[in-house]
């Protein structure tokens, strides 16, 4: 068992080397709480102790998986332009409430207001949809438009956040600092992909890696889904032993009684 855990260690650290993951910044970026993570640093450039980010990352998923098993929601984010694509579309896929475009100060510690805007966008899809525009003359239907885009492209990928997210997944923590901030005043972990000028001490699932580089971001953020996409099979596992088991109960009472 053993040895079989040590070849799964070394083939992790062996892709995550691969993806550039243990490439820091220099060492003058370097945030003092982030040297417990480091190997050491070549030509001023920092360098990640991929053995730690193997132990993290274990214990970031565990995290998901069992969250996602509970029924509970992650709100991704990645607004930085290495980080975008990759996690719109893993949180599209997943079918999970992602913001990739600018953090719009208040999402969670302001929740009815960002949900009053929401409202308006799905109102003025839905008449859209209806053709309820139709009989707005042209310039009123091109300034309701714009409205929609703008409402799109800034609320687009938390429609379906109908309350605070359990739990947040952000790529960079230095970056999305204002994401950060209100998670910590809402209580909610935060699961971070962070280099190495982030300040590890505000994470609570912190995984310590390259976080500017797209090869890097692909190959964590493919980590988590794996992760995720375990907690919703696990999920529907327990519901289906439920279910079979509800109704097995229901007939051997159903058989008693005829008895």
């Amino acid at each position: 068992m053993e040895v079989t855990d040590s070849k799964q260690n070394l083939s992790l650290i062996e892709s995550m080397f691969q993806a550039g993951a243990h490439f820091g910044y220099s060492r003058t970026r370097r945030h003092p709480s982030y040297e417990q993570f480091l190997f050491g640093s070549k030509d001023h450039v920092d360098i990640i102790n991929l053995e730690k980010t193997g132990s993290q990352l274990a214990a970031a998923l565990a995290f998901v998986k069992e969250s996602v098993q509970a029924g509970k929601v992650i709100l991704f984010v990645g607004t930085k332009p290495e980080a975008r694509k990759v996690v719109e579309e893993t949180a599209i896929s997943l079918g999970a409430p992602y913001v990739v475009h600018r953090w719009i100060g208040g999402t969670l510690t302001n929740l009815s207001e960002m949900r009053r805007r929401i409202s308006r966008f799905e109102e003025l899809e839905g008449k859209k949809e209806r053709g309820e525009l139709d009989v707005y003359t042209k310039k009123e239907r091109l300034l309701l438009d714009r409205e929609m885009d703008g409402l799109a492209k800034k609320f687009g990928g938390v429609i379906s956040l109908k309350q605070l997210p359990y739990a947040l997944f952000v790529v960079d923590p230095r970056h999305e600092y204002t994401a950060v901030n209100e998670a910590k005043k809402k209580n909610i972990p935060i699961i971070a992909l962070a280099g190495t000028d982030c300040d590890m001490k505000d994470i609570t699932y912190p995984i310590p890696a390259n976080d500017g580089s797209l090869t890097s971001i692909r190959f964590f953020v493919a980590k988590l889904a794996e992760a995720y996409k375990e907690g919703v099979a696990a999920q529907k596992k327990e519901k289906t032993e439920a279910d079979t088991a509800s109704k097995d109960g229901k007939g051997d009472s159903a058989a008693k009684q005829s008895q």
